[in-house]
């Protein structure tokens, strides 16, 4: 693989999340107007127009999409949320997109998403009877709109050959050994959200003073950084990075990919980590709905989400896989990602609209600074 689960494309549309139409929204909101469309039904109806993080779904499983329905796929790439929101916003169509769970709620209330209709996947029950959180997730009442797609965590990647043991907290980030080779994600809500954590303070927070605490710790950082990335993965791999804030399922590819395996590690910090979900979702105005809806079915039979895991290091809810998932990250267990994690109130979560506006400001102006 010659790219990152989350690799940076230089798209450059990063957008304030508050210039989204359609955001932001809030918590539990519904479509407006009322989505009165008919739920999508698995059917070719065409070739599937993907748009999803780079390299997140394994090049076999495409190519057996394609061989078994006689489709092409026909990929495009995002770098972060608000560049995959820019483009819809742009005008371009896509028939299926990976948003988080917070920005599922977003495309929700905005009336951007498609409804599904979950009865007519013959597999998606292996989610639902297996994972009754998603029968009904916070974000999307009833699982109306999105099947969930991946789960995963955030915390410390780190070359053990180069700085050791790491106590085990969210300040091992400020370790001075790492000067110079330390990196933080480029991704406003996990940098806010790490800081929050350390701090003891609500992981969702937007209150002023927080804030300027939050920010004051990230410009304390920024003389040890090499930059804020996304490329979490080939900052390790390639030595760039000896000290990174990560994500659990790039962690969980190093193991595939590294000359040397044992010189890497991932902590989940003992002041908590951030947890999230990708979902599948189709856009309103999908060309091709049809085809996306059987995709998203294709991929949840078990044998593809077992050669998906493998691929991208990233566990998918789906009922008879925990295993699976458990023997592939056996040197790095503590990147198990379970649902139960995800009820620990560690999720990013929506705002209202000056929230999200003093979010972004305290963002911008620790970067700049």
């Amino acid at each position: 693989m010659s790219m990152t689960r989350r690799s940076i494309l230089g798209l450059g549309l990063a957008m304030a999340t508050a210039g989204c139409s359609f955001a932001p929204t809030t918590p539990g909101g519904q479509p407006t107007p009322e989505d009165t469309t008919p739920p999508v039904t698995p059917k070719v109806d065409g070739d599937l127009v993907y748009f999803n993080w780079a390299d997140y779904v394994d090049p076999e499983v495409f190519a057996a999409f394609e061989a078994e329905y006689k489709v092409k796929v026909i990929q495009s790439n995002f770098d972060s949320m608000e560049s995959m929101v820019a483009k819809m916003n742009s005008g371009n169509a896509y028939d299926i997109i990976f948003p988080s769970a917070k920005w599922t709620q977003k495309l929700v209330a905005g009336g951007k998403l498609r409804k599904l209709d979950l009865k007519a996947m013959r597999h998606a029950d292996a989610v639902y009877s297996g994972y009754s959180y998603f029968a009904d997730p916070w974000y999307d009442a009833k699982s109306a709109h999105s099947v969930p797609f991946t789960m995963y965590k955030t915390g410390i990647g780190w070359r053990k050959d180069k700085l050791g043991e790491l106590s085990g907290s969210w300040a091992d980030l400020w370790n001075p050994a790492a000067k110079g080779s330390t990196f933080l994600l480029d991704d406003r809500d996990e940098v806010l959200g790490m800081i929050a954590l350390k701090l003891g303070l609500p992981i969702n927070t937007a209150e002023p003073g927080d804030l300027q605490k939050i920010s004051a710790e990230i410009k304390g950082l920024r003389p040890s950084l090499r930059g804020f990335s996304s490329d979490d993965w080939g900052n390790l791999l390639n030595g760039s990075a000896h000290l990174t804030q990560a994500w659990s399922g790039d962690m969980v590819a190093i193991l595939n990919e590294a000359e040397d395996a044992s010189l890497y590690d991932f902590l989940e910090p003992k002041e908590g980590s951030p947890v999230n979900t990708d979902c599948y979702a189709i856009p309103m105005n999908a060309a091709h709905p049809g085809t996306a809806a059987l995709f998203i079915d294709f991929m949840l039979r078990p044998e593809n989400v077992v050669k998906n895991m493998t691929y991208i290091g990233y566990p998918m809810p789906v009922k008879g896989t925990e295993s699976d998932y458990e023997a592939l990250v056996e040197a790095l267990p503590q990147c198990v990602v379970t649902v139960d994690d995800l009820k620990k109130d560690l999720m990013f979560q929506n705002g209202g609209t000056a929230a999200e506006q003093a979010r972004d400001k305290a963002w911008t102006d620790a970067k700049a600074g």
